[in-house]
């Protein structure tokens, strides 16, 4: 509007001047006599251009002369750069022509008879006929071309913003991102985390990133001890590292990294000696069978990794009475690709966020110490911190010491120390068939196992920088990435991660250099202490949940993207899965190789998990896998390979799936950033539900009924709501603005307060792509086998029930909302 409303003076100008032009060209034809400001005057042609050209020397007159040059030479310059914005419709040949006609005033004062008899009267009225058509004929041809290049707000704007998002990213190549990573990863051979931050930080700053900051926090972490964990058998007194090697000094310098990091965060620590029992993958059933036979008070279970999460199996083993755990995982359920009999691997058994400042972030604070009270500084080094029994936070919550967040001591194990302890041979595939690994019943095996970890409290430092939305500031999209956490395992796929948000931003801020901006803020995030438990994203989550309850429309993860080569695996929110399968297919029409598109909602590993758990808010990842990897069993990615993690350029040598992951996203960053109404899907939601209570004989059939009844509602809100909203013809600003408000909030109606450990709060996800069932229902079906109760599984109805309900009444008040904006009005 600024460009249009400085150009109107300069049209209104023209037109005035167009009109004395058009009147002195004509009034030379001999023998006309009509435009005479004296009736003493002769009617000659002379007379008049002498007339008219007194007036031109009056003042103001000579600016004229030259603007009209001026225009005349920009007329018929041949340069591209028209700026055609500035052409009105008063303007075009057509309308000085108009122009002419409404100079009444001007015609009438002039204005005397014609002599009756005339001979040129037909030729003259013959070349102004001409004059007319040729003009006319030019007029439309300028319109024409004008409107092509300039289309009305009346024309969708979709087409020049996909035109926009495809030339951003144009500039994402694969080249610059191998170069990002490989500084990344000579960076961390020198460098601690401290220093990888302060080189994002930096980065991202040159790149033209606004407000780039580090967040920093005081956390509690888990460690491992000065020595390697062990494992002894009783009976032959034989000591084994958790790698399978046998405890001596020369296997301890060998690979004191590998066996040092070979251990479970956050487990208890110390020595236990009891018979190891072989619960499988620890299922509820499993081990109601396992306390038939056995005593299971203090014993050791010998735990596979798979198949349901971490958490909830050792809360299991931790209510059957069990004293420690060695967890491995079965040779056969890795790709046969992956050789990783000898390989230790890390897990961490926080669900989350600080230990010691569960659901409120570790910044400064009072200490209490000693009966004194004394202010928590920053610049109290964090180890001066940990030192100390209590702390005082100011909501008046202490700091608690929660060294330990199980009472089992767990041990990492690999599959090679595991055939040493049941004696049985390592290679246990025959005729192709690969047995797995078992401990015979009839057998019985006593071990030691001693594990050594430390807490203490250290910084964690996330990085963030803002990129200002033009039209609505106050609206977040939120990307998230994680860089190396000093004291963690050597993994490769960190620089992955930063090497990948590191180009989209470069593409980004290229065009932003040009004068675009999106319309909502984009917030770019760094997360610090992911391995411990995504600490740096719960503790950033926490401090600021107020603000980002009420924000952020979307979260997009980049933890993790190449896992394997083989498979594109999306995962999103139901309110994203048409996005992304969008994006998908495009890009698969693109590889010849790549299978089909599969769009599922199920647990993500990585700094996603608050936004999706605590805030609600629609979540989408891309990641490339291994089609094996995808039909193992799920929750394999808790382990955290030392050696397999620094294979990332063997699995992408020239960066090309790295590039694919950061356009795929970087898509729908844009659309979820840029458009007037966001892309998300109220009907899928409905959907989804449906599906999720299909087949279950469990269900009572008022579940059934409210599913339905959601389903009603969103089907209502999608059409009569969404569908005139993406009509730029119906649109309006603040009911795109109410609609928006509506979409991003719908998913914290499935937002349940109590759930199993491990499992997501947020019930539109599913535990795994084989399971279709509300998660909660089917870990309450389980659970109840074994009680004599089913007090379990009423509650969870209860909670699915009560989401349902919720959903279908946000839909419902939504639409009341526009009901009544509509009644207002009228």
């Amino acid at each position: 509007m600024g460009e249009n409303e400085a150009s109107l003076p300069n049209t209104s100008l023209q037109g005035k001047k167009m009109a004395y032009q058009k009147v002195n060209a004509d009034q030379r034809a001999p023998g006309h006599s009509q435009y005479l400001d004296n009736d003493d005057l002769q009617a000659t042609a002379l007379d008049l251009e002498w007339d008219m050209e007194k007036e031109l020397e009056e003042p103001g007159f000579d600016q004229f002369r030259l603007d009209r040059a001026e225009n005349q030479n920009l007329e018929n310059s041949e340069t591209a750069d028209l700026n055609l914005d500035s052409i009105q419709p008063a303007t075009s040949p057509k309308g000085r022509f108009q122009r002419l006609q409404e100079e009444s005033e001007y015609v009438t004062r002039y204005t005397r008879s014609a002599p009756k008899s005339n001979p040129c009267n037909f030729c003259r009225l013959s070349k102004m006929l001409c004059t007319a058509i040729i003009l006319f004929i030019f007029g439309i041809l300028i319109g024409y071309y004008a409107h092509k290049n300039c289309p009305s707000n009346a024309t969708s704007s979709g087409t020049l913003d996909l035109q926009l998002y495809q030339e951003i990213i144009k500039t994402i190549q694969a080249e610059d991102i191998k170069n990002s990573f490989r500084n990344l990863i000579q960076l961390y051979k020198s460098e601690d985390d401290v220093e990888i931050s302060k080189k994002i930080k930096t980065h991202w700053t040159s790149l033209g990133l606004e407000d780039v900051q580090f967040v920093n926090y005081s956390v509690l972490l888990s460690l491992p001890g000065p020595s390697p964990s062990s494992v002894t058998l009783s009976g032959s007194g034989q000591c084994f590292h958790p790698n399978g090697q046998p405890c001596s000094e020369e296997a301890r310098k060998h690979g004191s990294q590998d066996l040092l990091y070979s251990y479970a965060a956050y487990s208890a620590k110390g020595t236990l000696e009891g018979e190891v029992i072989d619960v499988g993958y620890g299922k509820a059933d499993d081990l109601k069978r396992i306390k038939k036979m056995k005593n299971t008070t203090n014993q050791i279970a010998l735990l596979k990794l798979g198949k349901l999460p971490l958490l909830y199996k050792l809360s299991l083993l931790e209510k059957a009475g069990f004293g420690g755990v060695l967890l491995y995982i079965d040779p056969c359920d890795l790709p046969k690709t992956s050789n990783l009999s000898y390989d230790t691997f890390m897990v961490s058994l926080n669900p989350g966020g600080d230990p010691s400042t569960p659901g409120y972030p570790s910044v400064e604070s009072l200490m209490i110490l000693n009966g004194f009270c004394k202010t928590w500084k920053s610049s109290t080094s964090a180890e001066e911190r940990g030192q100390s029994v209590l702390s005082w936070h100011p909501d008046g919550s202490f700091r608690q010491n929660r060294s330990d967040l199980t009472s089992l001591l767990v041990q990492p194990i690999s599959a090679s120390l595991v055939a040493k302890l049941i004696s049985s041979p390592q290679d246990r595939t025959k005729n192709g068939v690969c047995s797995p690994l078992e401990l015979p019943n009839n057998e019985e095996r006593i071990v030691n196992m001693q594990v050594q970890t430390v807490t203490k409290f250290k910084t964690v430092t996330n990085v963030v920088g803002y990129l200002k939305g033009l039209t609505s500031p106050d609206r977040y999209v939120i990307v998230g990435s994680h860089h190396h956490t000093a004291y963690s395992y050597n993994g490769q796929e960190w620089a992955s991660s930063t090497a990948i948000i590191t180009a989209f931003i470069r593409a980004l801020m290229l065009r932003v250099k040009r004068g675009w901006r999106p319309d909502r803020t984009i917030v770019f995030c760094s997360w610090g202490g992911t391995t411990f438990g995504n600490i740096g994203s719960y503790e950033w989550g926490e401090e600021f949940k107020k603000v980002l309850q009420r924000n952020v429309v979307a979260y997009v993860s980049l933890h993790s993207p190449i896992r394997g080569n083989s498979s594109l695996y999306s995962v999103s929110s139901p309110s994203l899965q048409q996005l992304v399968a969008e994006k998908s297919n495009f890009n698969c029409s693109r590889r010849a190789h790549c299978p089909g598109t599969n769009v599922s909602s199920v647990q993500i590993r990585g700094d996603a998990d608050y936004f999706i758990n605590h805030l609600g808010v629609p979540t989408v990842q891309f990641a490339y896998e291994d089609i094996k990897a995808l039909q193992s069993p799920s929750f394999l990615s808790e382990a955290l390979f030392l050696k397999r993690a620094t294979k990332i350029e063997e699995m992408d040598p020239f960066f090309n799936l790295h590039e694919t992951i950061t356009k795929l996203s970087g898509e729908v960053i844009l659309q979820i950033a840029n458009e007037p109404v966001l892309p998300f899907n109220a009907l899928d939601i409905a959907l989804e539900v449906q599906n999720n209570l299909k087949g279950d004989q469990l269900n009572p059939h008022q579940l059934l009924a409210l599913a339905s009844r959601l389903r009603e509602s969103a089907q209502v809100f999608q059409s009569d709501e969404m569908r005139p909203a993406n009509d730029p013809k119906e649109r309006a600003p603040i009911r795109v603005r109410m609609l928006n408000d509506i979409l991003q909030d719908m998913e914290k109606s499935f937002l349940v307060e109590q759930v199993p450990p491990g499992f997501y709060r947020n019930i539109l996800y599913h535990v795994d792509e084989k399971t279709s069932q509300f998660s909660i229902l089917l870990e309450a079906s389980e659970h109840c086998k074994s009680l004599p109760s089913n007090k379990t599984l009423q509650e969870a109805l209860s909670e699915v029930l009560n989401s349902i309900n919720s959903a279908q009444v946000y839909f419902k008040a939504g639409l009341d909302v526009f009901k009544n904006v509509l009644v207002g009005k009228n």
